[in-house]
């Protein structure tokens, strides 16, 4: 086998297993009101920009990225997680 070949293999392997792992990434959904202070993904609301801007805890209008599905089932001291905006 040539280095040219076994190369080119070696670029193949990586790809396959790239690929593998894009699809056992778990989909994700936007978490509304989960968020602490700070450290919210994006939508935090008038005068805000977006990621890490959210002014306090559990802003019902910041969101988090969840797993698909765990979102409402997420409690905090302001109630559940909500797939919408407050």
């Amino acid at each position: 086998m040539t280095a040219k070949t076994m190369l080119g293999a070696a670029v193949l392997a990586a790809l396959a297993a790239s690929a593998a792992t894009a699809a056992e990434k778990p989909k994700m959904e936007k978490c509304f009101g989960v968020a602490k202070a700070g450290q919210n993904d994006c939508a935090a609301g008038a005068g805000t920009s977006c990621a890490g801007t959210s002014k306090v805890d559990y802003q019902k209008n910041a969101w988090k990225l969840v797993p698909a599905g765990t979102c409402t089932k997420i409690k905090t001291p302001k109630g559940s997680g909500s797939l919408t905006p407050a």
